[in-house]
């Protein structure tokens, strides 16, 4: 059964990145669909998977992290406007039967992700 799933490390603070706003949405042409609203836990994780079975489709994706929002929470003194604020990561799933790992790895300068396990 496919699914995809995503967790977010403080590169800064080395530690999860908790309590972080999580927007998911199915991309076709021009438009976007929102599917999923959620926010980390403790671990930096989501306490289940954003899309599984039936739900996740072949097609193209996007994640929006809100890290500036987190960085700001934990009281990171960075400059305004932000250099980074909301992390988009647009991915395509080209097998629904597979698993998809998007994790996230963000400071307050850059960020990074690749398919993970």
């Amino acid at each position: 059964m496919g699914k995809l799933t995503t967790h977010v490390l403080d590169t800064a603070n080395g530690r999860p990145g908790a309590d972080i706003k999580i927007e998911l949405f199915a991309l076709s042409g021009d438009s976007r669909r929102a599917l999923k609203t959620t926010t980390t836990n403790h671990d930096g994780r989501c306490n289940e998977p954003l899309l599984e079975g039936d739900t996740l489709a072949v097609g193209e994706y996007e994640l929006v992290f809100h890290a500036g929002d987190y960085f700001a929470s934990i009281g990171t003194k960075v400059p305004e406007p932000r250099f980074v604020d909301q992390v988009v990561l647009r991915f395509g799933i080209a097998d629904a039967g597979a698993h998809y790992h998007v994790p996230l790895l963000v400071s307050p300068w850059s960020y990074s992700t690749y398919r993970g396990s």
